[in-house]
């Protein structure tokens, strides 16, 4: 058994920090107050390949593996945790185009996502039908040899920014297997988007698009009808235990700032360290965190071993993104009035995080999932 890196996992890693840290960390902030990600961030990252990080190098990504992936999206979310999703959600829709497209699909679809020069959202939510995804009510409609594409798709990361994008459309009446999936480019003259005014991760643009008869070529489809929802559930298990170390990283660096600030901060003679009420919730933030990391990448390595990790990406979308809340509030507290102020980056991480304990599937879906993974089908909700 190995908890550590290798020594070409190492080097990536701190090639990836002193990146996020020079590039990236001074934006974040800034990003929030102008609700929009800096322009230069897409093109920062897909210097470094991390747009294209897990794209097979055929197709001009870095073909790394889950766990080198994993590396990428916590250095990156420990500078900015909303640039992350510049590797989080091209990765989602490359999975999906990589799994069910045919050669031709992904020679000439993956190329563009992998150097940056087009950025692509996932659109599977709809208004009435989130966590119920099997009951999607977008249609795909024929059109000669194309089809149309009508509906509305609302909560999408990255909507109001992307070039394009995966988007999940009802090819039939046959529940889930009437779920088929399409690559579209986001002409504005049949796609209109609506922004959000969100509490966090304002940079990232979240939007509702209403597709208005948006045709899309035979060749937009990807994989066989009827065969998007059980794609979309398969990138799901790589995405959600890359969401996890992104919630943890970003939480781990508050921790950080808040145990620097217990030593330093003095009260009554003394570092308020050396009290217990400040020092063991601190100590039980770091213990929660330690262990949510490692189901993570415990999730990541059995990937790349070619095992089932379906419960261990379970056990990381509900677990970490809950753990680090918890802790970035702990830091929040533990720094007392100057955590309150928007001076410092705390109260931004807490209302960031937030939004990942919702987005890619809530807490019950992902026990719903666990659950009867555990026990049987038969024998859980």
């Amino acid at each position: 058994m190995d908890f550590g890196f290798d020594e070409e996992q190492r080097q990536f890693q701190e090639a990836v920090r002193k990146f996020a840290r020079k590039r990236l960390a001074p934006r974040y902030a800034e990003d929030d107050r102008r609700g929009e990600l800096d322009p230069r961030t897409l093109p920062d990252m897909a210097s470094l390949g991390l747009t294209g990080i897990a794209i097979d190098e055929r197709y001009g990504g870095q073909g790394a593996d889950a766990v080198t992936t994993g590396i990428a999206a916590e250095e990156v979310a420990v500078a900015d945790f909303n640039a992350a999703y510049l590797l989080l959600i091209p990765l989602l829709a490359a999975e999906v185009i990589g799994v069910a497209g045919s050669d031709a699909q992904r020679a000439s679809m993956l190329p563009p996502i992998a150097d940056g020069s087009l950025l692509p959202c996932f659109c599977l939510t709809e208004p009435e039908h989130g966590s119920d995804a099997a009951r999607l009510r977008l249609r795909a409609e024929r059109d000669g040899a194309g089809w149309r594409l009508t509906g509305e798709k609302t909560s999408i990361s990255l909507g109001m920014g992307a070039h394009t994008a995966i988007v999940f459309a009802r090819t039939s009446e046959d529940g889930a297997r009437g779920i088929s999936a399409f690559y579209v480019d986001l002409d504005e003259r049949y796609v209109q988007r609506s922004a959000f005014k969100d509490l966090g991760s304002k940079a990232i643009g979240r939007a509702a698009l209403h597709f208005d008869g948006l045709p899309v070529a035979a060749d937009g489809l990807i994989g066989g009808e009827g065969e998007g929802f059980i794609r979309c559930m398969q990138g799901f298990e790589f995405s959600r235990a890359i969401i996890g170390l992104m919630c943890l990283a970003c939480a781990g660096t508050g921790l950080d700032e808040a145990l620097t600030y217990a030593r330093d901060r003095e009260a009554f003679g003394k570092p308020i360290g050396a009290n217990q009420g400040v020092a063991f919730p601190l100590a039980e933030a770091a213990t929660l965190l330690r262990g949510a990391r490692w189901v993570c990448y415990e999730a990541l390595w059995r990937r790349d071993a070619g095992l089932p990790h379906r419960i261990e990406a379970s056990m990381a979308k509900w677990w970490a993104p809950k753990v680090a809340v918890d802790a970035a509030h702990q830091a929040l507290l533990t720094l007392g009035h100057s955590g309150y102020s928007e001076e410092l980056p705390a109260g931004q991480r807490i209302r960031d995080l937030i939004g990942l304990e919702i987005g890619d599937g809530t807490a019950q879906i992902a026990k719903l999932v666990l659950a009867r993974e555990l026990l049987g089908r038969a024998f859980a909700p």
